[in-house]
This record gives C-alpha cells, sequence and structure tokens, in this order.
C-alpha cells in the first residue's frame, strides 16, 4: 500500500516521519499524477485556506475531491479535518473543502496560537493507552451526521465536551496533531483499520 501525504503546505513531513515510524514509506503528493501512485492520503496541519489555495494551484483539488468520494482512505489532522469536513463555522469567505465526513466543524475553536496546549486523549477504539494529543489552533466537531463515528472528545476551556476525534467509513479526523509527538497510535489505527 502507499500512502502519500499531501505536501503543499502545514507539517506534512511529521507525518511522512509518523509512517515511517509505522513502517511504511510514505510519499511527497503535490500534483494530479503523484495523486493517482497512492492507495491513500494524509491531509496534514496547517492553513486550510492556504492548503485549498495552493491544490487548486497545483491543479489537485478536484482530483482529491474525486478519489475521496470514491473511497480512498484518507486522514486528516487539524486543518485536515476542516478539509475532509462537509461544513465550516466561521469559515472565510467562500472557503471550500475536500469533503466526505458528514461533521460540522469551527475554525480556531480552541483559541488562537497562544491558546495551544497539550492533553491526553481517550479514544479507546484508537488506542488501549490516552493519547498525547496537541492542540493548535484547533477546530472542534460542532454537529455530527448519523454515519460518523466519534472516536474521542475532551472538555474545553467553555467547560463543554467537545468531539475532537472521527471516523466515517473510509475517512478519519482529528482536531489534534498526533504526528508532532512519539505517539504513532493514530497512524497506525488509520494504516491497520481506515485503510483496510
Amino acid at each position: 500500500m502507499r500512502v502519500g501525504v499531501l505536501a503543499l503546505q502545514g507539517d506534512f513531513r511529521e507525518h511522512l516521519n509518523a509512517l515511517t515510524q509505522c513502517g511504511v514509506q510514505g510519499v511527497e503528493v503535490r500534483t494530479p499524477a503523484e495523486l493517482e501512485k497512492v492507495d491513500a492520503l494524509i491531509i496534514p496541519g496547517g492553513e486550510s485556506t492556504t492548503i485549498v489555495s495552493l491544490a487548486k494551484t497545483f491543479e489537485v483539488f478536484e482530483p482529491i475531491k474525486r478519489r475521496i468520494a470514491s473511497g480512498m482512505p484518507t486522514y486528516g489532522s487539524c486543518a485536515g479535518m476542516i478539509m475532509l469536513a462537509d461544513h465550516i463555522v466561521a469559515a472565510k469567505d467562500g472557503q471550500e473543502t475536500f469533503g466526505g465526513i458528514d461533521i460540522t466543524v469551527r475554525r480556531n475553536a480552541f483559541g488562537r496560537q497562544v491558546d495551544s496546549f497539550e492533553a491526553e486523549v481517550l479514544a479507546p477504539e484508537i488506542s488501549a493507552s490516552p493519547i498525547c494529543a496537541i492542540f493548535i489552533r484547533a477546530p472542534w466537531v460542532e454537529k455530527v451526521g448519523q454515519d460518523v463515528q466519534v472516536l474521542a472528545s475532551i472538555e474545553g476551556s467553555d467547560g463543554q465536551s467537545h468531539v475532537v476525534a472521527v471516523r466515517q467509513g473510509h475517512l478519519l479526523a482529528t482536531a489534534f496533531h498526533p504526528e508532532i509527538t512519539d505517539d504513532y497510535s493514530v497512524h497506525r489505527y488509520f494504516l491497520e483499520k481506515v485503510c483496510r
């Protein structure tokens, strides 16, 4: 299985390293030709509107959207979660996504860069141990569709529980960045459960 990492912007190198730690050689994807050669895709954290802009510039936006719709296993972290969401709250005017997961996400829900934090997240479907999760200008999920499986939630500073990891069939998304930790359980779950 060849796993691609969208390498237009954001922390794609960290995802490539996480794949290597899981025994998989990841490949950078920037063009439609490179996308054609992969069986699965990871959309990294970064800035969602910039990812859209660059994906259109490199003419890979529509091909990715089609591959996701046709069943390509895809995992998105942070901005990647926004890119896989069907609906966005607090979106920039005309902001587009690849879509595929029947969720509504709120951009920058946990606050600005200075509000970044690390937490242990319980996600028994993914790992028997708590997952080390880093939240950087992270989204959260405000609404979940009927076919979406909630994998993890945490309490926000508002005292409310917020969904931070979801799966819908061949699609997985987390509001946090497991790729910048030494905890590779999310990547293993993607490779061993979602991609199979």
